[in-house]
C-alpha cells in the first residue's frame, strides 16, 4: 500500500486560467469590478463598526482606459491592503479574501467573491498586471505588486497616497479592444448595471442652470443604478416604477401585462421582479430574458437549471447569494437548493395567476389570449404548477364565453356525452373556415370551443391523457357522429343504389380521398362533406411542426381526408340517384365533391381555377 500527496504544478496554473477558468473573456471586467465592489463594502462594514476612521469620502468605482498606453485601469477606494495582505492575497491562488472576511463578518454584509480566483481572470486579457494598493490602516505603506502571467512575481514599495486599490492591465495584442470606452460601455451595462457601489467611467456633460443662464459642466459618468427595483419593497413602489423599470431592462417593447415582486429570506435569500409579456398567439421561448444576479452582480441570462422552461416564457430579473455557482459564476449547479428555489418561483407564479383570477376575472378573461400560451405550456410541462392552475385555464367558445374545465364540464353534460360515458370537447381552430360546421352544432346545442394557438394540440393531448377527456375537432366526423349516442338515420335509397352512389364518387378523378363512405344523414346536412379523423390530422399537424423545424421533409398526411356522401339529401337521393344521363351524373358530383373540398379550404391551384371558370360558364 502505497500513500502520499498529489502534486500540483503552479507552472501550469497560468495557461489554464488564461484558456479554461472563465467560458467567456469579456468576464475579467465583472470579475475585477466585482472584486472592487467588496473592497469598498468590506470598508464601509469597518467603518460601521467604528475599525475604520474618518471620513470615507467618495467610493465609486473608476474604470479608466488608455489606448494610448494600451491599459485598463480598475480603480477603487475601498480598504486596500498592505504588503502582508498583498503576498498572502494576490501569491497564493485561491486564497480568498473575500470568504476570509465573510467567516469573520458574515452577518453584517453580502460579499460577491468566493473562490478566490477573480482577480486572476485578468491574465485573460493582460501581458502585464499590476496592482498598486494603499491599505486603510494607520502608518500603512502602498506597495506595488507586478507579475506578467507566470509564477513570478515583485513587491515594491509604491508612492501611491490615497486608501484604496488600483489594477492596472497592460492588455495583450488580442485584447486592445478593451481600452475602447464604448467597448467598456457595453460590457459594464451588461455586467455591473445595477452593483451597489457607483461605477464611474469617464465624465459626462450636464447642464446646470444658475438664475437664467445655463451652462454644461463635467460630472462623472456613473453606469449603474446602486438601487435597483427588486431591492426595494413592494409597498414603496409605484405600478409607473415597475413599468419604468421594465422599460430601462427591455427598451421599446410593450408594457407588461403584470408582474411579480419576489421577495424570501428563509429558507434562501431571493428577490426579483417577473413580468409577464404580452405572448399572443406566439410560441417561442425567448432566451435571455430572465437576468439571474447574485448579490446584484449579473451572472448569466441563460437560467434553464433554476427557471422551469414554461416559466423562461417570462421576462425580469432574479437576484439570489444562495444560487451555488462554480468558480467562474457563469453555470449554475443543479442541487438540493436549486429546486427549492424553482418550486418557490413556480408556486409564486401560480399563486399570482390565481389571485389575478379569483379577484377580478373579467380582467383575467381580457388578458387570456395573451397568456393562455403561457399557462397552457405551464400545465403540459410542470405537474406542481398544473396542479393550481387548471382551476383558472379558461377554454374560449365561438362566441367569446369563456370556462374553466369543470364548468365547460357542467355546461355540456345534458348534449355531449357519448354512449360510453365520455364527455366530448369539440373545438375549432378556424371558426370561420368551419363557419357551416358551426351552424350546425348550434342546431344542436353543442358547445364549440376555439383552441387555435400553436401549443393546443399539445395542451388537448395532456388534457386527455390526465384528465380522461375526448376532445374532437368538429370535422373529424359528420355531425351526427361527434357526439356518438348510437342514434342511426334510415336511408331513403336502397342498398344497391347506396352502392352505385359510392361508387360514382370513388371514381372521380378529383377525389384524392383513400376512403369514400356513404351515411344516412339528416337531410339538412350537406350532401357531400369532408372529414379530417382527428388521429390522422393531428399527425398530420405533429409532421407539419416537425418538417418545419427540421426544414426538410413533408408533411406524410397533409392530404388525409374521408369523403362522406349523405344519402338522404335531395341533391344525392334524387338528382343524381335519379339522373340517367351518366356525363350529366359525373358532372354534378364532380360539382358538389368540389364544393365540400372548397369548404374546407382544400380546392387549390389548377383546381379551384377549374371549378371557377366551370361555374362562370353555368351563370
Amino acid at each position: 500500500m502505497q500513500s502520499g500527496k498529489i502534486s500540483v504544478q503552479s507552472e501550469n496554473i497560468f495557461p489554464i486560467i488564461k484558456k479554461f477558468l472563465y467560458s467567456e473573456q469579456e468576464i475579467f471586467l465583472r470579475e475585477l469590478v466585482s472584486n472592487a465592489v467588496d473592497a469598498t463594502n468590506k470598508l464601509k462594514a469597518l467603518s460601521n463598526r467604528g475599525e475604520a476612521k474618518g471620513d470615507l469620502g467618495i467610493l465609486n468605482i473608476e474604470i479608466v482606459p488608455n489606448k494610448e498606453a494600451k491599459t485598463l485601469t480598475i480603480r477603487d477606494r475601498g480598504l486596500g491592503m498592505d504588503a502582508d495582505e498583498v503576498d498572502r492575497y494576490l501569491n497564493q491562488v485561491a486564497f480568498s479574501s473575500a470568504q476570509e472576511f465573510l467567516d469573520k463578518f458574515k452577518d453584517e454584509l453580502n460579499i460577491i467573491g468566493h473562490f478566490g480566483l477573480g482577480f486572476y481572470s485578468a491574465f485573460m486579457v493582460s501581458d502585464k498586471v499590476e496592482v498598486v494598493t494603499k491599505s486603510y490602516k494607520d502608518k500603512s505603506e502602498a506597495v506595488k505588486w507586478s507579475c506578467q502571467g507566470d509564477t513570478n512575481y515583485t513587491i515594491e514599495k509604491s508612492d501611491k497616497v490615497d486608501r484604496g486599490t488600483d489594477i492596472i492591465l497592460h492588455l495583450s495584442e488580442e485584447a486592445i479592444e478593451y481600452a475602447d470606452q464604448h467597448k467598456l460601455e457595453g460590457l459594464l451595462e451588461k455586467f455591473c448595471k445595477f452593483l451597489p457601489i457607483p461605477i464611474q467611467l469617464g465624465t459626462k456633460k450636464e447642464k446646470v442652470k444658475e438664475g437664467d443662464v445655463e451652462t454644461e459642466i463635467d460630472v462623472p459618468n456613473i453606469i449603474n443604478d446602486t438601487h435597483p427595483l427588486w431591492k426595494l419593497s413592494p409597498s414603496e413602489i409605484s405600478d409607473d416604477q415597475y413599468k419604468e423599470f421594465y422599460q430601462k431592462l427591455y427598451p421599446f417593447t410593450a408594457e407588461p401585462l403584470f408582474w411579480i415582486h419576489l421577495n424570501i429570506d428563509y429558507p434562501f435569500n431571493l428577490t426579483g421582479i417577473l413580468y409577464f409579456p404580452k405572448l399572443k398567439n406566439q410560441f417561442e421561448i425567448q432566451k435571455n430574458k430572465i437576468h439571474l444576479y447574485s448579490n446584484q452582480v449579473f451572472v448569466t441570462d441563460d437560467v434553464k437549471e433554476i427557471v422551469p422552461e414554461f416559466l423562461q416564457l417570462l421576462h425580469g430579473v432574479i437576484d439570489s447569494p444562495d444560487i451555488p455557482l462554480n468558480v467562474s459564476r457563469s453555470y449554475l449547479q443543479s442541487d438540493a437548493q436549486v429546486r427549492k428555489i424553482t418550486s418557490y418561483i413556480t408556486k409564486k407564479v401560480s399563486e399570482k395567476l390565481s389571485d389575478l383570477f379569483k379577484k377580478n376575472r373579467t380582467e383575467f378573461e381580457k388578458k387570456w389570449d395573451d397568456i393562455g400560451t403561457f399557462i397552457k405550456y405551464g400545465v403540459i410541462s410542470d405537474e406542481k404548477f398544473a396542479e393550481k392552475a387548471l382551476s383558472f385555464t379558461l377554454l374560449k367558445n365561438i362566441d367569446n364565453k369563456f370556462y374553466t374545465l369543470e364548468e365547460y364540464k357542467e355546461a355540456v353534460k345534458e348534449t355531449q356525452v357519448d354512449k360510453n360515458s365520455n364527455t366530448i370537447i369539440l373545438y375549432t381552430q378556424d371558426p370561420q373556415l368551419h363557419y357551416s360546421i358551426i351552424q350546425q352544432c348550434k342546431d344542436r346545442m353543442y358547445q364549440v370551443l376555439i383552441l387555435d394557438q400553436v401549443i393546443d394540440n399539445h395542451f388537448i393531448q395532456n388534457l386527455e391523457y390526465k384528465e380522461g377527456l375526448r376532445f374532437k375537432r368538429i370535422d373529424s366526423e359528420t355531425i351526427d357522429q361527434l357526439v356518438d349516442t348510437d342514434s342511426k338515420a334510415e336511408s331513403v335509397l336502397s342498398e344497391s343504389d347506396q352502392n352505385k352512389i359510392k361508387d360514382l364518387f370513388k371514381g372521380l378523378s378529383i377525389n384524392k380521398s383513400k376512403e369514400t363512405e356513404v351515411k344516412a344523414l339528416s337531410p339538412q346536412d350537406d350532401p357531400v362533406q369532408i372529414v379530417r379523423p382527428e388521429f390522422m390530422r393531428r399527425m398530420s399537424e405533429m409532421q407539419h411542426m416537425m418538417t418545419m423545424m427540421k426544414g426538410e421533409g413533408d408533411d406524410l398526411f397533409k392530404d388525409s381526408y374521408q369523403l362522406i356522401i349523405n344519402v338522404n339529401h335531395p341533391l344525392i337521393a334524387q338528382k343524381i340517384n335519379d339522373e340517367s344521363d351518366e356525363i350529366k351524373r359525373n358532372e354534378i358530383a364532380s360539382y358538389l365533391l368540389q364544393l365540400a373540398l372548397l369548404n374546407q379550404n382544400m380546392l387549390k391551384g389548377e383546381e379551384l381555377s377549374t371549378f371557377v371558370r366551370s361555374s362562370m360558364q353555368k351563370l
